[in-house]
């Protein structure tokens, strides 16, 4: 085998041990015996249990809803404003949902602006009226489905435009209205698209820490803190964790059964400009409205909601702590998007050289960070990393008479090195998705021409792959800088991040201070979101 083929391999090999490593190491501290988990069991395992189910099933359905609809209206419908609406319903992904509950709070909560107006109009006393509670399961479920929806909507978007004219013509031939057509044969061929985002906006909805904490809603992974910060027993939140990684599991395997044997593969290579239903006015503002109150409460009313707390009573922009914690995250987001892009590079082109199973079984390895939360990675890096140090205390504790104290716990290693495991995926995909459009045969041709696989790579691959490489960067940059679970659990001391200050601040109601932190974290989540957006607003041609 030459020498650039064993480079490589090595390399998808070392990335998919990597990657697998925290996740075997929380199944196998699963197995140990603790006390702490029969109180779980006893007390909080049924609410466990059951508030993660009814997660699912709402985030599920709303996300679904949302997605979908909206998705085929700005498609198929030409109605005023649409142009507009392609690219903005996107905007709300730029938002973390902990954002939103911290900013929603504010403003519903009996002390908020909306139910004192409501009491001042009215001449309501305190207890003359009811409201709905925004902290409880159902204001869970609001805020993670109207940040969620986009990863629904962009999937759902890009299946329906590349359905086949053919399909939808015969359908229109066949006297099937625009609603029969997108029920009985768009949705059914968007099936897997749908799917994947909804399963996609899921596996977010079980790693979520900052929404379902701050509302006070027990699952999986608000148990998973307890354990480790209350109990300090990492087996016990081992233990909890592997339960949420089931979870996980069940949904992925859920999607995978309900499809069984049916095919949706397209019997035509016709792809011209999708057929546009034109709507009457009514249809038409009704249109513009469904899309346009997703946009309204998932990114317009918290911007402006954000922007007025952080101009009157938030902390001063430009202070120095603010600087000092602006340019943590931009560090930690900045170092692990490079290693993940290069990381996915050499992954997906070793996946294009070899072709065989074990590399693409090693490639799939590689990407399975993404379907497992932050906090059961987290775990799983925190107990091999404990053990590491303890060893070493030890030893020198017992040759040399001193203490080494904690080496890598708590380092900026372990932290880039949890979101590596947890983000690589998604530069992978990305840059996957860009190999996949440069012909096989420009290698041949480079190959012919004398060109080692390392050639090829550098003068051919990469500088087609510079629109899919910045993408997948900056996907990974504002990933890690709304990333939340695993940072609360492994930065070091005294070290804070916008997300973990956001966090903070919120927790101890100090609600209007959040919003400078979270101010920026939304305003830097802007720049992929709309390029993503584009991307995809072009990729019908």
């Amino acid at each position: 085998m030459p020498f650039h083929y064993r480079f490589f391999l090595v390399t998808t090999i070392t990335c998919a041990l990597l990657v697998a490593a925290p996740i075997f190491t929380v199944f196998l501290h699963a197995m140990a015996r603790t006390e702490l988990i029969f109180h779980f069991y006893n007390t909080l395992l049924p609410t466990y249990i059951i508030n993660t189910i009814l997660l699912i099933i709402g985030v599920m359905l709303g996300t679904g809803s949302i997605g979908v609809g909206t998705a085929w209206l700005v498609t198929m419908c030409r109605f005023p404003g649409r142009c507009i609406m392609e690219w903005a319903l996107v905007l709300p992904l730029a938002a973390p949902a902990y954002v939103l509950a911290y900013t929603y709070a504010n403003f519903l909560e009996h002390a908020g602006p909306v139910q004192e107006i409501l009491r001042q109009i009215f001449y309501l006393g305190p207890r003359d009226y009811w409201f709905p509670e925004i902290r409880s399961l159902g204001g869970v479920i609001a805020m993670l489905t109207i940040t969620l929806f986009p990863y629904v909507y962009l999937l759902a978007r890009a299946a329906f435009l590349e359905q086949s004219v053919c399909v939808i013509e015969v359908s229109r031939t066949l006297g099937q209205t625009p609603v029969q057509t997108f029920i009985r044969i768009a949705l059914p061929l968007a099936r897997p698209a749908i799917a994947a985002g909804i399963a996609l906006a899921l596996m977010e909805t079980l790693a979520d820490y900052g929404t379902v904490s701050y509302f006070g809603v027990q699952t999986f992974t608000t148990g998973v803190y307890l354990a480790v910060f209350s109990f300090g027993d990492i087996v016990a939140a081992a233990q909890l964790a592997t339960g949420l990684l089931i979870f996980v599991i069940i949904v992925i395997a859920i999607e995978r059964f309900s499809r069984g044997r049916q095919r949706f593969d397209h019997t035509t290579n016709t792809y011209r400009t999708l057929p546009i239903f034109a709507l009457t006015k009514m249809k038409a503002a009704g249109a513009f409205t469904a899309c346009a109150i997703p946009v309204f409460v998932g990114f317009l009313l918290p911007t402006i909601l954000l922007i007025h707390m952080a101009t009157t009573n938030g902390h001063k922009l430009f202070a120095i702590r603010y600087i000092t914690m602006t340019i943590n995250s931009i560090t930690l987001a900045g170092i692990t998007s490079l290693i993940a892009v290069l990381m996915s590079l050499l992954l997906a082109y070793t996946n294009r050289l070899s072709k065989d199973c074990a590399t693409n079984l090693l490639t799939k390895i590689a990407a399975l960070g993404y379907a497992v939360p932050s906090s059961v990675i987290a775990i799983g890096i925190l107990i091999p990393v404990s053990i590491f140090d303890r060893c070493v205390d030890d030893a020198t504790r017992h040759i040399l008479g001193l203490s080494t104290g904690l080496l890598i716990s708590g380092s900026i290693a372990t932290l880039v090195y949890a979101y590596l495991v947890r983000f690589l995926a998604v530069s992978l995909h990305t840059t996957e998705a860009g190999l996949t459009k440069i012909t096989p045969n420009m290698d041949q041709a480079a190959q012919v021409l004398g060109h080692s696989p390392k050639s090829i790579l550098k003068r051919v691959h990469l500088p087609m792959l510079r629109s899919s490489l910045l993408t997948a960067t900056l996907i990974v940059f504002v990933d890690v800088m709304k990333e939340l679970p695993a940072t609360m659990i492994l930065r070091p001391f005294n070290f804070n991040t916008l997300a973990v200050q956001t966090h903070n601040l919120a927790a101890d109601e100090r609600l209007t201070q959040a919003a400078t932190p979270a101010l920026i974290i939304l305003v830097v989540g802007l720049l992929p979101v709309i390029l993503l957006s584009w991307h995809i607003s072009k990729s019908r041609i």
